[in-house]
């Protein structure tokens, strides 16, 4: 049997899907995949989870969030979206990217960050969009930038990483998703699943679908973000108003789900910042690539990758499943990595990324 629907919460809960559309632009189910690889410390069997394959042009976890997001802002007649990130943010070129499709003006409050090898061409790739990019944070006076860019021009606002209750959603759904691939033989259950933990809606979510599909799989939510709001008090909150509110929409949805939840907030592979990248975070970026065939980044997945490595070399590892959520894209992008001819819509202070 193979899982060919997208939506399962709203198999399950049809007057919530009623209450709660969507845009149905991602391209779900995603696969898994398993994996035998050998190391050092001996042999082991991992699967992977593909968001990097969520959309034909921009994969990611983000498209999951932006599926509810959109359709609130259509609904609500937006013209335009707005929504924050730093200057490679994978967030920011979703939205970018889904917004071009649906015939949306997008704007892009960005800001500094460490330099990484993806943020040249993520700047090209918001030319080709024609994105309006904002300098935003630092000594800017950011009262003042969102008045003169949000103000009387029909915007919809998308929070950073799109992790607000109504993002999370997708991921309730991808927990459904993932209980409907096991039922089917298409995968295991995993006993653990390792996920990057950025803005925190793709854990929040997820773990209240899982717990929603009665699976025990305990997620390892592995801190990425320096945001202070990033905390596990603040993802408690943010499980509980998902839950509240979708309750609300259908009274049939469980009060009580979060309670259900089993979740494990991982702060040891934070390697110190956003972005800063530690010799652990290396080695699992490398480990990944040789041995299971997938390319991702050292700012999210390689740190979710670091640890599960760690936890399978422990002396007190059982030999249980394993599973990896791949949020990082896998799609090329259409766009080269050199410096552009004239910053076109490039704030003057992000030339600095393509020397």
């Amino acid at each position: 049997m193979c899982v060919a629907m997208t939506d399962f919460l709203a198999k399950a809960y049809p007057v919530l899907a009623a209450n709660l559309p969507k845009a149905a632009f991602a391209s779900l189910p995603t696969p898994v995949s398993a994996t035998q690889f050998e190391l050092a410390t001996g042999q082991y069997t991992v699967q992977v989870k593909h968001d990097d394959q969520s959309h034909p042009v921009y994969g990611g976890n983000k498209i999951r969030k932006l599926e509810y997001i959109f359709q609130r802002a259509v609904d609500r007649n937006a013209k335009r979206v707005a929504t924050f990130g730093s200057v490679g943010s994978n967030h920011a070129l979703a939205t970018a990217i889904i917004a071009k499709q649906l015939g949306l003006g997008c704007t892009c409050f960005l800001t500094h960050q460490k330099r990484t090898p993806n943020i040249a061409a993520t700047l090209n790739m918001h030319v080709e969009l024609g994105t309006e990019i904002v300098r935003y944070g630092g000594s800017v006076n950011r009262l003042e930038v969102c008045r003169r860019y949000l103000q009387n021009r029909h915007v919809w606002v998308i929070p950073l990483g799109g992790s607000c209750w109504l993002g999370a959603v997708g991921f309730v759904n991808a927990g459904l998703e993932l209980g409907a691939q096991i039922d089917a033989g298409e995968a295991q259950l995993p006993e653990r699943i390792y996920i990057a933990n950025g803005t925190m809606g793709s854990s929040a979510g997820l773990s209240l679908g899982l717990a929603l599909a009665g699976l025990p799989t305990e997620v390892h939510a592995v801190r990425v973000a320096s945001n202070p709001f990033v905390t596990p008090v603040a993802l408690q909150r943010l499980m509980q108003k998902t839950v509240v509110l979708l309750n609300r929409l259908d009274k049939s949805f469980p009060a009580d789900l979060v309670e259900r939840t089993r979740l494990r907030w991982r702060d040891d592979f934070f390697a110190g910042g956003y972005a800063t990248v530690d010799d652990a975070t290396r080695h699992a970026v490398e480990v990944a690539h040789e041995k299971l065939g997938l390319a991702l980044e050292t700012t999210y997945t390689g740190k979710a990758m670091a640890a599960m490595l760690h936890d399978m070399q422990a002396d007190d590892y059982d030999a249980g499943s394993y599973l990896f959520w791949n949020t990082y894209n896998s799609r090329p992008l259409a766009v080269a990595a050199d410096r552009p001819a004239s910053p076109q819509n490039i704030p003057a202070e992000f030339m600095r990324y393509f020397d």
